[in-house]
């Protein structure tokens, strides 16, 4: 019977690939490339797309620096083809519908160009709804040649964007473009809100967009320095330095939780040496908000395509109901959902968003949680972290439970009682700090900032492993 992996073959010359290095690159080397990447990166989030007649409102607003997307430029997209195409390969694998042997050289390269197919496929696809959908203007407006131009500009940026993410993955540099690339775009949003020069009017008069810039804009302008440092800590529908203090705290909460693990007491088979394996609290990782944030930006996408072209249908506005605002609590002309299962499923901006509309609060959180922990438990068996996976790992590597020998299925048994719970109650964990950063108002959302935390402890990790983690760091 032929596979579907088998029937990728054929095409896998015409797609677009990166030679693995001929020799193990040095660890300088890697950050020189990790750090090229990033550049090439940064400077097309910064091209803005010829051709367009106008950007619009923007309805991903909060998710731009979880999907590494810029609005207006060719990195509109951003990792969202890439993510969504590593997530459908993923499922596809655990719900055996691809059939992979994972130690066959031939079937990880089948399995890599399959999803490489996939995201280019994503890219297209989504280029071409952005253009039709009117995004970027009616399309009488722009004429057929702009049309095709800009899916050709959204296309040639995904393209990159997947090249640079191999490069990475196959040892030129560390970890992943997509990680490298979110962590990044989340710490720059952070960094600006909290320095931009740039001066908005909200009504209140003119006032530095950055909180720090406007703390001492505050302090130097107004004679009553109490009410300066009211306005500072507490000024609304701009960053704040309450804010920033909730975003840094989130930081320290989410290192700290980092650490925990329960240690499984193993030995060395032959030798009898000690060699204690952790299961972390955060047991998959930051790998349940990812796919938590995958499927609210398609509903989002899904939602907002379906409402401009079908006000009126019931089932559009069971999805969601959007409105143009000349401002939100997250920045100017945003395109928000005000009702359905987008606004629901959307996060309120503060406490007292919270008390607003209970009900939506409520349903948020009950959605992260569940959510969350639901990916978190599912994941361990399409990632094969499961028990039976791990004992097996663990069996082969001589690692067994001091007194029961080799027994694989004891192993399994013992691991039983700690993986599961991990998994889900890792998932809530992650899930609460998450509900927890939004209501605190923290920059970056909630999403954002566990994503970047994870990501650069795994960096400091995979650093150490490595031992080429510099000493200042250390």
């Amino acid at each position: 019977m032929v596979r579907v992996l088998d029937m990728i073959e054929p095409i896998l010359g015409f797609l677009p690939e990166v030679e693995k290095p001929r020799t193990q690159q040095s660890s300088q080397d890697r950050i020189l490339w990790t750090g090229l990447a990033l550049f090439v990166f940064l400077v097309c989030c910064q091209i803005p797309v010829y051709g367009i007649r106008s950007s619009g409102t923007d309805a991903f607003y909060w998710m731009r620096a979880i999907l590494a997307s810029n609005k207006g430029t060719v990195m509109e997209l951003g990792i969202s083809p890439i993510v969504t195409a590593s997530l459908i390969m993923q499922l596809l694998q655990g719900a055996k519908i691809l059939s992979m042997d994972e130690t066959s050289p031939r079937d990880r390269r089948l399995f890599a160009g399959l999803q490489k197919a996939f995201g280019l496929l994503i890219t297209f696809v989504e280029s071409f709804v952005y253009v039709m959908s009117g995004m970027y203007g009616d399309i009488s407006d722009i004429g057929t040649f702009s049309c095709l131009l800009i899916v050709f500009q959204l296309m040639a940026a995904g393209v990159i964007c997947i090249l640079l993410d191999e490069l990475l993955q196959k040892g030129y540099g560390f970890g992943s473009g997509i990680s490298l690339f979110m962590a990044t775009s989340i710490c720059e949003t952070i960094i600006w809100k909290a320095f931009s020069p740039f001066t908005i009017n909200t009504g209140r008069g003119t006032e530095f967009e950055g909180a720090i810039i406007a703390l001492f804009q505050q302090l130097l302008q107004n004679p009553n320095k109490m009410r300066a440092l009211r306005e500072s800590f507490y000024r609304p529908h701009l960053p704040n330095i309450i804010n920033l203090a909730a975003t840094m705290l989130v930081f320290l909460v989410v290192v700290f939780f980092q650490g925990f693990a329960v240690k499984i007491d193993l030995q060395q088979k032959g030798s009898k040496q000690p060699s204690p394996q952790p299961i972390k609290l955060f047991y998959t990782s930051n790998m349940p908000i990812i796919l938590q944030t995958a499927l609210v930006s398609n509903l989002y996408f899904i939602s907002q395509v379906l409402h401009q072209r079908f006000p009126t249908n019931i089932f559009v506005s069971f999805l969601g109901q959007w409105e143009d605002l000349a401002y939100s609590s997250s920045g100017f002309g945003n395109h928000v959902p005000v009702s359905g299962l987008a606004y629901y499923v959307s996060p309120p901006q503060s406490f007292g968003d919270f008390f607003d509309d209970p009900l939506h609060g409520f349903f948020y959180v009950l959605f992260m949680l569940t959510t969350c922990a639901l990916f978190s438990k599912t994941w361990i068996g399409i990632a094969k972290q499961s028990p039976k996976d791990v004992a097996a790992q663990w069996t082969a590597n001589n690692l067994v439970l001091p007194g029961y020998g080799d027994s694989k299925d004891v192993l399994q048994a013992h691991l039983e009682k700690y993986i599961p719970t991990a998994a889900a109650l890792g998932g809530m964990c992650i899930g609460a700090l998450t509900v927890l950063a939004d209501f605190l108002g923290a920059i970056g959302s909630g999403t954002g900032i566990l994503l970047a935390v994870s990501f650069i402890y795994q960096w400091k990790e995979q650093l150490e492993a490595e031992k080429s983690l510099p000493s200042w760091i250390k």
